[in-house]
């Protein structure tokens, strides 16, 4: 059994969530007439992003599953064949979202998918450096960042960790399926030591590899499945899918900045940047169309909204 010893514990604060969403939302629910989709000349909206960011006293970054796509964490096409030719052999997957899904029979074949799964999208730089170039244009601004994204792409590229809320979890963190838990483990030791025990070797960059792909194992020894460290009970990665989700205390510290964020920010100028989302991973504007009896009012006339899809060619993405 896995011992993971970092744990971030349930606190007394407040649950932020929907609290925060709402406040995001209905802000921009007041922008209509200024609401730009990336209609148009894209020279003519480039400028305009760039007034906009230039002259807001705030950044508000609402970022979906395209961003991350846009950085190259694709889910299949070379990135999938690299660490998964074997099952798409003996299960004929195309790509690594499917075989998420997949009821694997033995347990020992599910955790080997899923370290895998967890390693290359969550433990790995993205191919490209789209969040580099983010942050660089966020340098000295008094920015906040609310995500569905659950690779951590945003700290990779350094953005300051206080100011970021991964809404929907974290593939670097599980959670224990008994419900009276409320807490999360981390779980990058036991990443690393499946993917040792199914045969990758790193390489000079450190980096997991198939160097003897007739080597690579599709189990993990049984001994090596995750448990919890409180209970021994059965694990889950901390993906928010239902009301089992556990919003741990790093999580509701995260929801608590965002609300403060917003609160010290009412009647200034705030830039609303929405990047790469769309209905299932909607982050600001989107949700505004499902909030139902919003008993929040924030009008802030004088701040703008702009949302950018991000072309992806076909490529499969995380929902």
């Amino acid at each position: 059994m896995i011992n993971f010893m970092e744990k971030n514990k349930p606190s007394k604060l407040r649950d932020g969530y929907r609290e925060t969403i709402n406040k995001g939302v209905t802000a921009v629910r007041y922008f209509s007439p200024r609401v730009s989709f990336g209609k148009g000349q894209i020279d003519v909206n480039v400028d305009k992003l760039k007034v906009a960011m230039d002259t807001a006293d705030a950044v508000i970054i609402g970022a979906g599953a395209g961003l991350s796509t846009a950085a190259g964490f694709i889910y299949n096409g070379e990135r999938f064949e690299k660490y998964f030719f074997d099952f798409a052999k003996r299960y004929g997957f195309d790509e690594m979202y499917t075989g998420g899904f997949y009821p694997f029979k033995k347990k020992e074949i599910f955790w080997a998918y899923w370290a895998r799964y967890i390693y290359i999208n969550r433990y790995l730089n993205p191919p490209k450096d789209t969040y580099d170039k983010l942050y660089s244009l966020m340098e000295g601004k008094d920015y906040f960042v609310i995500t569905t994204n659950v690779d951590h792409c945003f700290q990779k590229a350094k953005f300051d960790k206080k100011r970021l809320f991964y809404t929907q979890g974290d593939y670097g963190l599980f959670q224990s399926v008994n419900p009276k838990i409320r807490e999360t483990f981390d779980n990058e030791d036991w990443v690393m030591q499946a993917m040792e025990a199914q045969g990758f070797e790193k390489n000079e960059a450190g980096v997991f590899v198939a160097s003897h792909k007739e080597n690579i194992k599709m189990e993990i020894p049984s001994d090596l499945i995750p448990k919890c460290p409180i209970d021994n009970s059965d694990v889950i990665t901390n993906l928010r899918a239902d009301d089992s989700f556990v919003e741990d205390d790093g999580w509701r510290k995260a929801s608590n900045a965002y609300a403060d964020f917003l609160r010290r920010h009412e009647g200034l100028k705030v830039l609303y940047l929405e990047l790469g989302v769309g209905s299932n991973t909607p982050v600001l504007y989107s949700l505004s169309t499902k909030m139902k009896n919003n008993k929040i009012v924030r009008k802030q006339p004088i701040s703008e909204y702009f949302s950018i899809s991000l072309n992806y060619n076909n490529e499969r993405r995380a929902a």
